[in-house]
């Protein structure tokens, strides 16, 4: 809840604000290939910023981010994943201001 401090500016109620630091982390993230085309909102900036329940893992996430937006079947399951440039394991934890990179399978390519 935000509520106006003595200056005219919005804060934070104690409440609202223990909840966000102890219950809630934002992790940012990054979508590539067909993902960045299904995850587009118009006017949107590269870059989503997600709230998660702290302690969240790497499969929770894709668990939210399916529930979000459709895409083709089977694709969730083939999507590597990267956290702060590394890649990372469905079980792994994720923290506050991690950076999520989403990578779909890429085929194709060049034949000389």
């Amino acid at each position: 809840m935000r509520r106006r401090g003595r200056q005219g500016k919005s804060v934070l109620s104690l409440r609202a604000f223990c909840q966000r630091i102890l219950l809630a982390m934002r992790v940012r993230l990054l979508c590539f290939g067909v993902l960045k085309d299904i995850f587009a909102q118009p006017g949107e900036t590269p870059g989503e910023t997600l709230e998660l329940p702290a302690g969240s893992t790497v499969q929770a996430l894709l668990e939210t981010c399916s529930k979000r937006v459709q895409v083709p079947a089977g694709l969730w399951a083939s999507v590597a994943v990267a956290v702060n440039r590394q890649y990372a394991g469905m079980q792994d934890v994720l923290h506050d201001d991690d950076e999520v990179a989403l990578l779909p399978p890429v085929s194709g390519g060049y034949c000389a």
